[in-house]
């Protein structure tokens, strides 16, 4: 069983919208490939701990792959 960590974002621009932003989530984009799941959500903590999320809230999750 391996898991992919990936990033993406949970909103886009919208100026219709309070705040100008409207709840999207983005395309996601693969930053790694891990076997084990602890190996993942190690990752995922160094990814968002090293990448600010900015306005759009990007940030690292990973999900099961076969």
């Amino acid at each position: 069983m391996n898991f992919r960590v990936f990033e993406r974002t949970w909103w886009r621009i919208n100026p219709e919208w309070p705040n100008g932003l409207e709840p999207h989530a983005s395309v996601k984009s693969t930053v790694n490939i891990c076997f084990t799941e602890a190996e993942a959500q190690a990752c995922c903590r160094k990814y968002n701990s090293t990448n600010e999320p900015g306005r759009l809230s990007n940030k690292a999750e990973y999900e099961e792959v076969c």
